[in-house]
């Protein structure tokens, strides 16, 4: 299953990550449509909004179904044909989808077969093991393994929140197969766009935290070929929902149990937190400080658009980690944060990537 997320990039900052060549093999940004409803968030549960990548052929007549927009929809679907005034009424949830029961569901049938497909956007995604000893719970942040980039490599000691946005300026974004459809409400209005996130078995590495996870699309070919239902059926799109082991995690504070609790802490690893030097060092408090306040709304917007040449690319599956050397100061903080170490998997499953 997959029932929390965070999201929390700027805008600007998640249509450079999400670049994409288009039919013609032209680099493109997707655009954004309503950006004022994105909410960046470390946080995100059912029901909230999150930003979503789907064709432009949804919403303009006569365009190419290769070139994306983004755009920010509900989490939990509502299905066009739901008859009540009041969506949170349905009565079953509708958040994820299991891709072996997709074709069994009215819910999930209709907008799969009239090509309303998706890609939903997050940083990671939030799990919980259970330890059958206690009945507690231990709460994980999954994401894309991160690789090292001109950017990262030369940071050397982060003394500023400047430093951090190299960081996160080359995050690359988990990509989650989703549907979804669009509500008309019975006494007119608005339409309510929303959408659901296909969820199978999950992968080795991830079956000692939880039997399930979502339909991740590893790389720029799978991300075109579930958006582009102009020129890819949806027997051909299917066959790209399966788990995948190309991803990492590592252990995270029960801060992130609630969702009203909106603050860095909850990706941040549980080790990082515990220890003293977190707390007492100028570089890390910045971090913290840049990372739950910077936003879209509080961007400086004197801040120089980057050229289309620094616009970074979804690789394929075939990214490698490459080793990351030790740092002083606050750099060290984040770049440990990349490292997968032993002590913070499951003893029972460890992680592969590819």
């Amino acid at each position: 299953m997959c029932g929390r997320t965070s999201c929390h990039l700027p805008k600007e900052v998640l249509a450079r990550a999400c670049a994409y060549r288009d039919r013609q093999g032209q680099r493109r940004l997707p655009e954004w449509r309503d950006p004022d409803r994105y909410c960046p968030s470390y946080n995100k549960s059912p029901q909230s909004s999150s930003p979503v990548l789907l064709s432009r052929l949804h919403v303009e007549k006569g365009a190419d179904s290769s070139e994306r927009i983004i755009a920010p929809m509900r989490w939990g679907l509502v299905p066009s044909w739901f008859k009540e005034a009041d969506p949170s009424k349905l009565q079953y949830n509708t958040s994820n989808c299991r891709s072996d029961t997709i074709m069994e569901k009215r819910s999930f049938k209709v907008p799969l077969g009239k090509g309303r497909r998706c890609v939903v956007l997050a940083d990671g995604f939030y799990e919980w093991q259970r330890c059958q000893r206690t009945n507690r719970t231990q709460p994980y942040f999954i994401y894309f393994p991160q690789i090292k980039t001109e950017k990262s490599e030369s940071m050397g000691a982060a003394d500023g929140p400047e430093d951090w946005e190299k960081v996160w300026d080359n995050w690359r974004p988990l990509t989650m197969a989703g549907l979804f459809d669009c509500w008309e409400p019975p006494a007119g209005g608005d339409c309510l766009y929303s959408y659901t996130i296909i969820t199978v078995d999950s992968c080795k590495g991830l079956n000692g935290i939880h039997h399930r996870m979502p339909a991740i699309l590893d790389g720029e070919e799978a991300v075109s070929m579930w958006l582009d239902f102009g020129e890819v059926s949806a027997q051909e799109a299917l066959k790209l929902i399966h788990p995948t082991e190309n991803i990492t995690f590592h252990r995270v504070s029960s801060v992130v149990n609630s969702s009203r609790n909106n603050t860095p802490e909850c990706l941040l690893p549980l080790r990082l937190l515990g220890r003293k030097e977190l707390k007492a060092s100028g570089s890390s408090q910045k971090m913290l400080q840049w990372l739950a306040t910077k936003s879209p709304k509080k961007q400086d917007t004197k801040t120089p658009q980057k050229a289309e040449s620094d616009v970074p690319q979804w690789s394929s599956q075939f990214w490698k980690k490459s080793p990351l050397s030790p740092k002083r100061g606050g750099a060290d903080l984040l770049e440990r944060w990349l490292k997968r170490e032993k002590e913070e998997e499951p003893v029972a499953k460890r992680p592969h990537t590819q």
